[in-house]
């Protein structure tokens, strides 16, 4: 699969994939024999799967380079086997999977456990489910409740600059870190000439952030540049 943005594109059934999605789970099997779907949401918060049920759903990732399996039955039988056709394998063995960017008007969506459930216009049975195995959850940025005035959307934070109370530049946001108890800011200083790369783990807790500007792309840390 290619890395050609799904920005302003327009799905097979006319709908346009938002400008501001945001990948927030991944399907990873049908739940129930109706159609279902199970969702593992990328926060522990979920809101994001709660706030809109349009959906939208991009193919697994597959790795670059990556080459199917060999079957168990080429390894045992050697050399021989190479010139015996392989047997071809039934529809049912080799179930289709999303090969193209589409869109989910969800019906119900609901927390079981850790995962999320729910079920979608257009899926019927687990055939129709487990043909999204692997899919990509996005939803519009624009569609998340309004956090309150000391929160954050971790999709918010990433790429901020990160500076201590000297001014000292301490790296820019390219993820955050589930510990438990808190998220931590993984900061990056890109590698320069002669240097290479500087990484900071950063606790996102009170005690060691100052502030948060999403105008100015900066957050303002009581943390040095030896910690």
């Amino acid at each position: 699969m290619n890395d050609r943005s799904t920005s302003a594109l327009v799905l097979d059934d006319g709908v346009v994939w938002p400008e501001d999605a945001v990948e927030v789970g991944r399907i990873v099997d049908a739940w129930g024999v109706k159609g279902g779907i199970k969702v593992m949401p990328f926060s522990s918060d979920p809101q994001a799967l709660f706030c809109t049920k349009k959906w939208f759903l991009r193919p697994a990732e597959q790795a670059a380079g990556a080459l199917s399996r060999p079957s168990a039955k080429t390894g045992e039988a050697g050399a021989s086997a190479a010139s015996k056709p392989a047997a071809p394998k039934s529809p049912a063995a080799t179930p289709a999977r999303l090969a193209a960017p589409r869109f989910l008007q969800m019906k119900t969506v609901r927390e079981q456990g850790d995962i999320i459930v729910g079920t979608a216009e257009g899926l019927e049975d687990r055939n129709d489910a487990e043909a999204l195995k692997g899919a990509r959850v996005f939803v519009s940025r624009s569609a998340f409740p309004t956090p309150d005035a000391d929160e954050f959307y971790w999709v918010d934070l990433i790429g901020l600059n990160v500076v201590n109370r000297q001014g000292e530049f301490l790296g820019q946001v390219a993820d955050l870190m589930a510990t438990g108890p808190h998220s931590v800011l993984r900061c990056v200083v890109p590698a320069a000439e002669g240097q290479d790369a500087t990484e900071r783990l950063i606790p996102f807790v009170s005690a060691y952030i100052d502030s948060v500007s999403l105008a100015d792309k900066r957050i303002v840390a009581d943390w040095g540049l030896d910690y």
